[in-house]
């Protein structure tokens, strides 16, 4: 079955004029990473890279938001058995399993050769960030807001954003980020570099996205290609290698007390409460 006519269920693909418009479209609230984000992506973007009629991608999200990214209650059950506290060899094996799985569908973006320009409205959370740091061009609408927010809920970003960021905004400007795990509204993403420039509201927006991408489409395909593989082979390695890192010491230390009060307080709908155990 074709990319294009696969039945997703956190996806929404078209294709034309050379343009692969790819939306993210849940189930979650508010476009949130569930299960289906991480088995569809992949695929999806393997299949936009083996397309000859593709030449430049538009990711965007359905409704308000781009995305409030991982969606924990979704993917509780994946982490239910390494927070156990008995958790061996076995147990911590798989959850490196699974982290390298889920950064496979984040480096599936990155990877494609086809320009991948993300266009964000309202919230891009978490993982959020994650995707469209491993886009090519990022633009936002005015009323955009991004947070690196997995320190907020005990974990250590592990699909891309530690590895990426830098390389977009700086040094100080990602630890800030990554560190506080505070908000910023799209007037600060453009300061710093994260977004390239900011529209009114989604309609402008998207209609920028389609046009940037439509003039990527209409020059010479390989040289396109060529030019992001080139630009990308500067910083392959340190990438690979940062996201190696964290798999290994998420799958070590990412289990604690502190991730199981962040779950249950998602659940509880309440302030989690963390005591550095």
């Amino acid at each position: 079955m074709s990319y294009r006519t696969a039945d997703y269920k956190a996806f929404e693909v078209a294709v034309a004029d050379h343009v692969a418009e790819v939306t993210l479209v849940g189930p979650g609230r508010g476009n949130a990473m569930g299960p289906d984000f991480w088995a569809e992506l992949v695929p999806i973007f393997a299949g936009i890279d083996a397309d000859p009629e593709v030449r430049a991608v538009v990711l965007t999200g359905s409704g308000n938001h781009f995305s409030y990214g991982l969606d924990l209650p979704a993917m509780a059950g994946d982490f239910g058995a390494v927070l156990a506290d008995n958790a061996k060899a076995k147990v911590r094996t798989d959850f490196h399993d699974l982290i390298k799985r889920m950064q496979s569908g984040i480096n599936a973006v990155a990877d494609c050769r086809k320009p991948v320009i993300a266009a964000v409205a309202g919230w891009c959370i978490g993982g959020g960030v994650d995707l469209i740091t491993a886009a090519d061009i990022r633009l936002a609408s005015a009323d955009a807001k991004f947070s690196v927010r997995e320190v907020r809920v005990a974990i250590v970003a592990d699909m891309g954003s530690l590895a990426r960021l830098p390389l977009i905004v700086g040094d100080g400007h990602a630890r800030e980020l990554a560190l506080t795990g505070k908000d910023i509204d799209a007037a600060r993403a453009e300061k710093i570099g994260l977004v390239s420039d900011v529209y009114d509201d989604r309609e402008a927006l998207l209609t920028a996205a389609r046009s940037q991408a439509a003039e990527i489409a209409a020059l010479p395909p390989l040289v396109v290609q060529g030019t992001k593989t080139v630009l990308d082979q500067a910083r392959a390695a340190r990438v690979d290698e940062s996201l190696r890192y964290v798999a290994a010491w998420n799958a070590a230390f990412l289990p604690s007390n502190d991730l199981t009060e962040a779950i249950t307080a998602v659940f509880e709908k309440r302030e989690p409460q963390f005591k550095g155990e």
